[in-house]
């Protein structure tokens, strides 16, 4: 969904789409817009905006701004490889910056989730501005799926 695009109708089912638009604050602050996601994988838009740049000599998008497409990316792509919806949370992603982006241009990405185990989904991903074979950074993640708030917590409250 896309900025200028009118808010779903209260009540509407919240989709795996809408649901990193919507449901994400981090994702929405950004701007992120999911271009496609299926079995196959995810497409994810992130429109050039100023407050975006991580560097203002240059113009360039911040790191940190192009980890979290990736990452956001890559979380859809394992969604839509579920049997069925389930909880994930990011375990590792490592991300490799190439080049820098250019100043003034939109960002796509594209993820695949490449294998599924019981409890740990395997990601690959490029961000790129046309071309997904001349990516701006690459990354590899693994998700945890089936989490649950307060999953694990040992009794009394204390942490591992």
């Amino acid at each position: 969904m896309s900025a200028d695009q009118e808010d779903p109708p209260a009540g509407a089912p919240l989709t795996p789409q809408r649901a990193f638009v919507d449901a994400v604050p981090h994702n929405r602050a950004l701007g992120m817009e999911v271009v496609s996601m299926d079995r196959s994988g995810a497409v994810f838009r992130l429109p050039y905006r100023a407050e975006l740049v991580g560097n203002p000599e240059t113009g360039v998008l911040h790191g940190g701004v192009v980890t979290a497409l990736l990452d956001a990316c890559s979380g859809a792509a394992v969604f839509a490889s579920l049997p069925r919806l389930a909880p994930i949370a990011t375990l590792d992603l490592r991300v490799d910056f190439l080049r820098a982006a250019v100043p003034g241009r939109e960002l796509l990405a594209h993820a695949t989730c490449y294998r599924l185990t019981r409890n740990v989904a395997f990601t690959r991903a490029v961000a790129y501005h046309d071309d997904r074979d001349a990516p701006i950074a690459a990354s590899v993640g693994t998700f945890m799926l089936g989490t649950r708030r307060g999953a694990g917590r040992p009794a009394g409250g204390g942490s591992r």
